[in-house]
């Protein structure tokens, strides 16, 4: 099966959607990268180029915005969730404006960009964000499904797609929820491995080399990092009792952050978090990077093994 980057993904639902004659895309001069020239090609006079000026973007994506627009403002993550964070908090946030911001290119899997492109911290800062919805989608179809959702959403929206070729999990035929995440894999009681973005085709796989060891896990996609599904998490911690959160970012803030929050309220249990561990990334293919930093199916195995020695 070809493997499709999910800010292929995000251009092709633009246009797919784009008949919405509310939809207005804007991007700082990126458009080939993020993938809004598909939608340009077939709406034209709804695509605005804004240079490279993000701060400025999402400042005239907010006065679109309060004119009735549904605005997509489109960068480098890098860019987008830290350049612009104060445009992003004081004029889209704050009034809670109808801006959804696709912002590609997040975390190491960018490769040889380096540290200086490798947003790590994205999740941490707009889920800090009051009123922002945050969303990781793992594959084509999700990224779907998550434009679908920014669209029908009233408010602020970050988007957090990536440029690697990932594999296809899902059809169109899932049930998808803002807020709700999705069980892939219910094969025992052992841990939970939760997960977002690309790293939830690594925990599936993981899942399969533990079950070949005869340890017997959950696999939980949160593609919602804001609003999380707190029901869904303290299900699975008083089914399981070990935790296990795999994402491509700061291990501070994001994804394991969400959860042991959302878990310290609910039902307590052991969380191993996975990702990078307070570090910048460095420059490489991605998967010589995605190795260095523990974030293959081979060491979300072996950390989840470990999690679960020490019940």
């Amino acid at each position: 099966m070809a493997k499709i980057a999910t800010r292929e993904a995000y251009g092709k639902a633009l246009a797919e959607f784009g008949g919405d004659e509310r939809i207005v895309v804007l991007d700082a001069d990126l458009s080939k990268s993020t993938k809004t020239d598909t939608f340009k090609k077939v709406y034209p006079e709804r695509h605005i180029n804004m240079g490279i000026a993000e701060g400025n973007m999402m400042a005239v994506a907010a006065g679109l915005a309060t004119t009735g627009k549904v605005v997509f403002a489109s960068s480098f993550a890098v860019f987008a969730a830290e350049r612009a964070c104060e445009q992003i908090r004081n004029s889209i946030c704050y009034p809670k404006l109808n801006v959804k911001i696709g912002a590609t290119h997040a975390g190491i899997s960018v490769g040889e960009d380096g540290a200086s492109h490798q947003c790590v911290e994205d999740l941490a800062i707009m889920r800090s964000l009051p009123n922002m919805v945050v969303m990781s989608p793992c594959d084509a179809q999700e990224t779907r499904f998550a434009i679908k959702a920014a669209i029908e959403h009233e408010g602020p929206v970050y988007l957090r797609l990536g440029r690697l070729g990932v594999e296809e999990l899902y059809t169109e035929d899932q049930k998808f929820e803002l807020g709700k995440g999705i069980v892939l894999c219910d094969n025992g009681n052992d841990a939970t491995i939760v997960a977002t973005g690309l790293m939830v085709q690594e925990a599936v796989k993981a899942a399969e080399l533990l079950k070949a060891k005869g340890i017997n896990v959950k696999v939980v996609d949160i593609h919602t990092i804001k609003p999380i599904d707190k029901d869904l998490l303290a299900e699975c911690a008083k089914a399981t009792g070990t935790i296990v959160t795999v994402e491509e970012h700061n291990i501070i803030g994001g994804l394991g952050g969400a959860v042991c929050e959302a878990l310290a309220e609910t039902c307590p249990c052991y969380v191993k978090r996975i990702g990078l561990n307070d570090t910048f990334g460095t420059s490489g293919k991605p998967a010589e990077l995605l190795e260095k930093f523990g974030l293959t199916a081979e060491k979300i195995a072996e950390a989840t093994e470990a999690a679960v020695a020490r019940k």
